[in-house]
């Protein structure tokens, strides 16, 4: 069997190895893959390991060899399932391997925004404290998150380790999510009672025609003022102008993301050039023990197929 893994830049950074998935199959690894060269890389393949690259009718029918889809990620958004089951081909994925990861950055956003950490640092670090009258200043309000109250859209894994840690901090959660009966143990609400009373909202929610824009001006002006608002999710739950607009005007106090609507991020997004916005390159799901795990299982996910298929015969 022949094999490629079209975005070994993605995961890799020469940090790690990819031998968990090498030493099972023999195959080609490509730093990058675009929409103008995927055909080349992918060739005769019948396996692929990818991330971001799209499949769709037209790349199915395009690769007749290909029968299995190593989807090297927890979302698969980029891939036409319907056209992988017509055309044969299984695909699978990985959940759940960065979920400490992404809640980690979760918090490292909401602590940065209510203590202004990098902020005062910058200041120390230019000789501020050194020429200050007194042992202490702040530049920007330091809040108190203990008492406020997180809105946590979407209650994946993600979603559920945030509310967990949000209780630590002793602060009132509230939860929107599209399937309340499945779980037990926290305050459900509907999304406009979210947007509401939230004095902190945090995205983990799928991108999908019900989420699409979540975050645009109509629900910005349903929300307190002051909000704070985090999106580890999709870029496209935000509407990036309205976000932009709602900084500018102070309606939002403070917002972060590690995810935009189009990536590698566009030098015209709005989101570049808005006041209190932190930014970050789609990196919270990147730790090292998170990429490990990554690739291990897409080995596991490989070596699992084959078992069957092989059982099947």
């Amino acid at each position: 069997m022949k094999a490629v893994y079209l975005e070994e830049g993605a995961v890799n950074s020469g940090d790690l190895s990819l031998a968990p998935i090498t030493s099972l199959i023999s195959t080609t690894v490509y730093k990058n893959t675009t929409e103008d060269n995927k055909f080349d890389h992918i060739g005769d393949a019948e396996v692929v390991f990818t991330n971001k690259v799209i499949f769709d009718e037209d790349t199915f029918r395009r690769c007749p060899s290909l029968r299995y889809l190593g989807v090297c990620a927890t979302g698969y958004n980029v891939i036409d399932l319907e056209a992988a089951k017509r055309h044969g081909v299984t695909v699978t994925y990985v959940p759940a391997y960065s979920t400490e990861s992404v809640a980690q950055l979760t918090w490292g956003f909401i602590i940065e925004m209510a203590c202004h950490i990098s902020e005062h640092d910058v200041s120390v670090h230019r000789g501020d404290w050194i020429r200050s009258d007194t042992f202490c200043y702040w530049l920007s309000p330091v809040t108190e998150i203990s008492g406020k109250t997180i809105g946590i859209v979407g209650y994946g894994n993600i979603g559920r380790r945030v509310a967990e840690i949000a209780h630590a901090f002793r602060m009132n959660v509230l939860i929107s999510t599209a399937h309340p009966e499945k779980y037990s143990g926290e305050d459900f609400v509907s999304l406009y009672e979210l947007l509401e009373k939230s004095d902190i909202i945090t995205l983990h929610a799928p991108l999908n025609s019900a989420t699409e824009r979540l975050v645009r001006k109509e629900n910005i002006d349903r929300m307190k003022d002051g909000v704070m608002i985090v999106n580890v999710s999709r870029g496209g739950l935000v509407d990036e102008a309205d976000l932009a607009e709602a900084l500018s005007s102070g309606k939002v106090s403070a917002a972060a993301c590690d995810v935009v609507s189009s990536e590698p991020m566009k030098e015209d997004n709005p989101l570049l050039k808005a006041p209190n916005m932190i930014i970050t390159p789609h990196m919270a799901w990147a730790s090292l023990e998170a990429r490990r795990r990554l690739i291990q299982t897409v080995a596991d996910n490989l070596k699992r197929s084959e078992e069957r298929r092989v059982g099947k015969e």
